[in-house]
């Protein structure tokens, strides 16, 4: 009789399963991408006017956490997910209030993973790459609400950019980091990058950890082409500080890997090359 640790082997996880399963309509995935970025445009063009009206009110009286901009951002992405997928947050009481400046880092596996993070409602602040804001409209939209850039490539550009984050914490604005660095081509969890930490610890504010689960099966990091049916969950785990960067880093991984299934669970010293 095979020993119960053989059958657990020969069983493979929930979320496994799922993947080893033959590979969704490819047509019918690529409809629903198209379908789904023309309804995200078609939103964003009156949005986008509306954001442009507010501007010089905006940068006038809250030129840092630019609250009304937000506001309109999540609008744009919660109605853009809205027909397309469901997004269910778990943890929402870990969640500290809007006005409070704090550090959110994520495990970024796809291209949906900034629409989901909006469902979050609250007013963060996020990196990506300067490339981004040059596309029409959505790039735009980021610009206006003081999202920040980057040129991953450039050092000089890196340490703006984490200077920059820690004058927006300072002025009360919330800030998210992707600390692995680029979208993760298999879902697995990669090594963090230390710079969010420390922007954290030098600031003295808390870290909130967030797990997503689910965009990378619905839209893979490189087939952006194609979106596939299903929900996303997003566990908000409970804030830690300090003033080690280290330490946080680490508390922080393992938080996130705590929610994730095990085979998505990478090594911690494993890093992505930035895009």
């Amino acid at each position: 009789m095979a020993s119960a640790a053989s059958v657990m082997q020969q069983r493979p996880s929930r979320f496994a399963a799922i993947h080893a399963a033959p590979e969704p309509n490819v047509l019918l995935a690529k409809i629903r991408a198209i379908l789904f970025f023309a309804w995200s445009f078609l939103l964003s063009l009156p949005l986008f006017v509306t954001m442009l009206v507010m501007a010089p009110f905006v940068t006038t009286f809250d030129k840092h956490r630019r609250l009304a901009q937000h506001f309109v951002n999540n609008i744009w992405a919660c109605v853009s997910t809205s027909l397309f997928y469901r997004v269910t947050v778990e943890g929402r009481e870990n969640l500290p209030p809007s006005d409070k400046p704090v550090v959110y880092v994520a495990n970024h596996q796809s291209f949906l993973d900034i629409y989901s993070l909006f469902h979050l409602q609250r007013p963060f602040k996020f990196i990506s790459k300067t490339s981004n804001f040059l596309i029409p409209i959505i790039g735009w939209s980021m610009f206006l609400t003081g999202h920040v850039m980057i040129n991953r490539i450039d050092t000089r550009s890196q340490l703006k950019c984490l200077q920059q984050c820690r004058e927006l914490l300072q002025q009360g604005a919330p800030v998210l980091f992707f600390p692995e660095g680029t979208r993760s081509l298999d879902c697995k969890l990669a090594g963090f990058k230390k710079g969010a930490f420390s922007v954290a610890a030098k600031t003295g504010v808390d870290v909130v950890p967030v797990t997503l689960i689910g965009t990378g099966a619905l839209m893979p990091s490189g087939k952006e082409s194609q979106l596939r049916p299903g929900e996303v969950r997003i566990v908000v785990h409970p804030p830690i500080n300090g003033r080690n960067a280290d330490k946080l880093s680490e508390q922080a991984r393992a938080a996130i890997a705590s929610a994730l299934p095990p085979e998505l669970v990478g090594s911690a010293t494993t890093m992505l090359p930035d895009e």
